[in-house]
């Protein structure tokens, strides 16, 4: 007979304040000093601010080659285009799952001039065999994102992954994603079995939870991202106010990594060849 062992907080971050795009202003979690990145995982940008002045400016033409980006809308609307002839709007509860592959030239602008503007953009890393493959699109509205009570007073948006019979509408077989928006009553609490082999995290975003089991049980406040280690489940117990998280998952690739800006590659060479290929308008 074989116990479980519970995942514990192996390293626990918060996010700095920086700027993107046009002046964006957000929260980067991933891609900063404290945690340059979590194989698959490159980047993890939190934006919410009630302030038009801090996300009117939108996110201009800008290319995009040799990874993938996923958009998780919470608030406000996002109208996207790129120049292949793709367009649509996020809203509130929608996600975008966007394969640059070998290239294009994206825009992301907001689609309000008031109101909150609150969500995630995450960057995920491809395999080398996939980098120059063709640009694609997986883009969910709220009503096709499952969501489930597992148990009581927990609520889970299962967005890629598995939570018992319900799986997650995003398919990516190089990474095997999970990604969870879960929701917990105050002093709910709640298990989930991690994919052998996989990096996964756990960012909070409202509330407060403890994660893990017994003496190696830590705290997670809101905007902490906890790196998880050492075990197959993972373990949330939510504090007094409750707490809202997303739990994130990857197959690591184990790969060298060359990035640089919008491009991430496996070699210096390659990096380059994306510069003169953007110039030579072969994006």
């Amino acid at each position: 007979m074989t116990t479980q062992r519970y995942a514990h907080i192996g390293q626990t971050v918060r996010g700095m304040p920086t700027s993107d795009g046009a002046g964006v202003r957000l929260t980067r979690v991933i891609g900063a000093p404290a945690l340059p990145d979590l194989d698959p995982f490159l980047l993890l940008d939190e934006f919410g601010t009630d302030r038009p002045e801090d996300y009117l400016a939108g996110f201009p033409d800008h290319p995009h080659r040799g990874f993938e980006t996923v958009t998780y809308m919470l608030d406000g609307r996002m109208r996207h285009k790129d120049n292949h002839g793709n367009e649509g709007v996020l809203v509130p509860g929608s996600v975008q799952w966007m394969t640059a592959g070998r290239g294009l030239v994206h825009s992301e602008m907001p689609e309000q001039e008031a109101g909150r503007m609150r969500g995630f953009q995450l960057w995920v890393n491809l395999p080398a065999r996939d980098k120059m493959i063709d640009p694609r699109y997986q883009e969910f509205a709220p009503d096709r994102i499952p969501q489930v009570q597992p148990v009581a007073g927990v609520e889970v948006k299962v967005i890629a992954g598995r939570v018992g019979e319900t799986t997650g509408p995003i398919v990516q077989p190089a990474t095997d994603p999970v990604y969870l928006d879960i929701a917990l009553a105050p002093g709910a609490q709640w298990e989930y079995p991690l994919p052998e082999g996989h990096n996964a995290f756990a960012y909070a975003f409202e509330g407060a939870a403890t994660v893990g089991e017994g003496a190696d049980a830590r705290p997670l406040g809101a905007q902490q991202l906890g790196v998880l280690a050492g075990g197959e489940v993972f373990r949330a117990v939510a504090g007094s106010g409750g707490a809202r998280m997303i739990l994130v998952a990857g197959r690591p690739l184990r790969e060298p990594v060359a990035r640089h800006g919008p491009f991430v590659m496996n070699t210096r060479q390659e990096l380059m060849q994306a510069f003169v290929d953007l110039q030579e308008g072969r994006f």
